[in-house]
């Protein structure tokens, strides 16, 4: 309690962004709260969120531009979503950290999976995961190298029963050493029981230069999987596996993905976000619900340009969601948003 009450005296007031129109009618969920709470830099973006010991935590990537440079991870905490203050900011000396996602160790520890690229100009020349962690949200370890240079971490999710992480890898040239991205790549399941030393669970094998991808567990034990790809038809998939998760049943989804995530509800519904292409033309920050293996899109959250990557948590009836958009004065900035599910 002292702990919250200390952060909650850091947090200077401010007042809660007007909530946008109702969905139009046939729309599945309904924003109640919707805020802009990140736009320290030039570039905010590539969000996650969770919520650990009673406070919502979000991170992203403050940078000049989309790719390249230094980019540095800004880690933010609010007491109710309304009111937010930084609380950390991650960074290591010429190395762009980025996509960062949140977890939580067996020791609940706050732990955050991140990328760490080396570029010239905007020509990437290396990358390799870095992991950190934090007994406060305030103050981390260093980042420290993880998995193999060339490889991708993208999202890293707790399995409660196994007491172990299962995180999805990414690598552009999988067969030589690079930097020259190869045809295919490579996406592969990883577990881990303390999210920096990880052994291969699963090779996956899916055409279309799969990349970004989010596993969860579903109520009877198996485990599904949203996965972007890059080439072909770029129409996502999905894929489900029973315990050890070896052997994966694909499907392909009607759209592209970008940026994917979801979250399983308590009554098994199974809600995602991504960017996507719905109702308004160009991309948006898309919520949505995978039904009898189809995607049935839900409503667009305020967006548009480079957008989506979101963070995604299901609390007391109510999905919250971090994502960052360009739609807004032509600068990306991170927003919050609390939506009603119908």
């Amino acid at each position: 309690m002292k702990r919250i009450l200390s952060l909650l005296a850091l947090f200077t007031g401010s007042s809660i962004a007007q909530v946008p129109a109702p969905p139009p009618p046939g729309e599945k969920a309904e924003i109640v709260m919707h805020k802009m709470i990140g736009d320290k830099g030039k570039h905010n973006a590539f969000t996650d969120l969770i919520r650990w010991e009673n406070l919502w935590y979000v991170c992203y990537r403050v940078a000049d531009g989309h790719v390249g440079g230094n980019g540095e991870i800004q880690v933010l905490a609010s007491y109710d979503g309304l009111t937010w203050s930084p609380v950390a900011t991650l960074k290591e000396e010429g190395i762009d950290l980025r996509d960062p996602k949140f977890g939580v160790t067996k020791e609940n520890r706050l732990i955050v999976f991140m990328g760490g690229s080396t570029y010239q100009g905007t020509q990437l020349m290396g990358r390799q995961p870095r992991v950190t962690t934090s007994t406060d949200g305030r103050n981390w370890l260093p980042p420290q190298k993880s998995l193999n240079s060339g490889d991708w971490m993208w999202r890293a999710t707790w399995h409660e029963g196994e007491q172990k992480f299962y995180g999805t890898v990414y690598n552009t040239h999988p067969n030589t050493p690079g930097p020259k991205e190869e045809a295919e790549w490579s996406l592969k399941l990883y577990s881990s029981l303390d999210g920096k030393i990880w052994q291969l669970a699963s090779p996956w094998t899916i055409d279309g230069r799969p990349n970004e991808a989010t596993v969860r567990l579903l109520p009877g034990g198996e485990m599904m999987a949203m996965v972007r790809r890059e080439a072909g038809d770029r129409k996502g998939w999905i894929g489900k596996a029973a315990a050890p998760y070896r052997e994966w049943i694909w499907k392909p989804l009607s759209v592209p993905l970008g940026g994917p995530n979801f979250v399983v509800l308590p009554d098994g519904r199974i809600i995602g976000g991504s960017r996507g292409f719905g109702a308004t033309p160009g991309p948006h920050m898309v919520l949505f619900e995978i039904k009898d293996g189809q995607y049935v899109p839900l409503i667009e959250l305020p967006s548009a340009g480079d957008c989506s990557y979101p963070g995604m948590v299901f609390h007391e009836g109510h999905l919250y969601v971090s994502y960052y958009s360009s739609h807004e004065e032509n600068q990306s900035r991170i927003y919050f948003a609390k939506v009603a599910l119908k």
